[in-house]
């Protein structure tokens, strides 16, 4: 025979809450979850996309292979305003 009291309270209905919102409901060992990404605002499912750009990483990489918006005239340009700067 199996325990008598041994399993955790059973919430049929449980709210999953994100930035104060219910999101959705589901079934949980707890009547809340609180959880900060979900499916609606994740990146991956809503199509936008972010980058985060630590000291210029992506524009500089960017220019050296000429995806910038400037294209590739921009990347061949700088090389030689540092050679005439060298001379």
């Amino acid at each position: 025979m199996p325990k008598a009291d041994i399993h955790p309270t059973w919430y049929p209905d449980a709210k999953v809450i994100c930035n104060g919102e219910v999101v959705m409901t589901t079934g949980s060992t707890s009547p809340e979850i609180h959880v900060d990404v979900w499916s609606g605002n994740h990146p991956f499912y809503t199509g936008t996309q972010k980058i985060l750009d630590t000291e210029g990483r992506v524009d500089r990489f960017m220019r050296k292979y000429g995806m910038g918006s400037s294209g590739g005239d921009a990347a061949k340009a700088e090389p030689k305003a540092e050679d005439a700067a060298k001379a």
